[in-house]
């Protein structure tokens, strides 16, 4: 096999095993999305009667009343948060992400202030958003939140994420009910979740999800909601969104990618059986303990999580450091290295690079490898 485009400049070629990470360009797109891509990149269109299109093939897909098309769920949140401060009023929109005197508090439970490689804080500040955390890091009463309310509360965000503390947290049902109550907008972050109706099913505002995650779209992302909140949402590209403006390219991939999302057959018992198979090669391994474990977040992921002990004369970060510098270069997901647990993620691998990845691993567990 040939090299590959990266590979041709030099760069090294990766076998992804982390799963959909933006520092490793969060997913390869079908056939497909990569010829919308080619087509847009020669093509010209009016970008915001793009956008308005986009826009309704995003609320086709998630059952909303309207959507606006990103570079990214990041970006997402910032013009969401400006939305809700600045709405349409183009003197508001251009004096973001200053917003003094303005409604523009954002509550946020303390357990989901993540970093998800950028904080998620710095995200809602961007968009001019002051953010008011509540609770304690694991524990959130519901009286936390509508205590935290006033004349100027903006929104409530609710952060659906891996990253988030998982226990002690309100639910967003629970966000939705105090939302409704105070007749304040509920943001939903939802970047890589794969269900694009459940949380305006459930009566959010606004959701922001990525297109590079669960969709396999080109880098992009989409937010979805109220109508006169989703115009809100594209006005802001005269604001902080000219920054982050999204392209062409993106917005048609995009569309592509919605259009071809429900017609996906779900792999999610072929991957957990990829992951017991592995795991039973890496467990015959003196040192090493494999399981297979769902995602944290409770989405139909099924990773091989692979615990080494210290009969296997080397650490988590040792093997991690070897693995990524081996050739391919091997990545996995390391949350919890730290206590010596490193997970395989079988949504980005090829069929059969598991067992590449395993015999790796045993190979550097073994001692027959040349990296020092």
């Amino acid at each position: 096999m040939g090299k590959n485009v990266f590979e041709e400049y030099g760069l090294k070629k990766i076998i992804n095993a982390s799963g959909k990470m933006t520092a490793l360009g969060a997913s390869s797109v079908t056939e497909e999305v990569a010829s919308a891509l080619k087509v847009a990149a020669k093509e010209y269109v009016d970008i915001e009667e793009l956008i308005e299109y986009a826009g309704k093939v995003i609320a086709y897909h998630t059952g909303s009343e309207d959507g606006c098309p990103t570079i990214g769920a990041a970006s997402g949140i910032a013009i969401a948060v400006a939305a809700v401060i600045a709405g349409r009023n183009r003197s508001l929109i251009e004096k973001m992400p200053n917003s003094d005197g303005l409604k523009n508090e954002i509550v946020i439970q303390k357990g989901q202030t993540i970093n998800f490689g950028g904080t998620i804080d710095q995200m809602i500040r961007m968009g001019g958003g002051k953010v008011i955390e509540v609770g304690s890091v694991n524990k959130v009463e519901r009286e936390h939140i509508e205590q935290a309310i006033t004349d100027k509360t903006a929104a409530l965000i609710f952060v659906k994420s891996h990253h988030a503390v998982q226990k002690g947290m309100q639910t967003v049902e629970n966000m939705v009910r105090v939302a409704q109550k105070h007749q304040i907008p509920l943001i939903v972050d939802g970047a890589a979740e794969s269900d694009f109706r459940k949380y305006i099913t459930m009566g959010a505002d606004i959701v922001v999800y990525s297109g590079g995650k669960a969709l396999e779209g080109p880098t992009s992302g989409f937010i979805c909601g109220k109508k006169n909140l989703m115009e809100a949402c594209r006005e802001q590209y005269k604001g902080i969104g000219r920054a982050m403006k999204v392209g062409k390219e993106s917005i048609l991939g995009l569309i592509v990618a919605l259009n071809q999302y429900q017609l996906k057959v779900p792999r999610a018992e072929e991957q957990l059986s990829r992951m017991e198979s592995m795991c039973q090669k890496l467990n015959e391994i003196e040192g090493l303990s494999c399981v297979t474990k769902q995602d944290e977040a409770g989405r139909s992921i099924y990773r091989a999580q692979i615990k080494v002990k210290e009969k296997a004369g080397i650490t988590a970060e040792q093997l991690l450091y070897r693995l990524k510098n081996g050739d391919p270069a091997i990545y996995l997901r390391d949350h919890y290295v730290n206590i010596g647990v490193l997970s395989v993620d079988p949504r980005p691998l090829l069929i059969g690079q598991e067992d590449i990845i395993a015999e790796r691993i045993i190979t550097v567990i073994k001692g027959d490898d040349s990296i020092a």
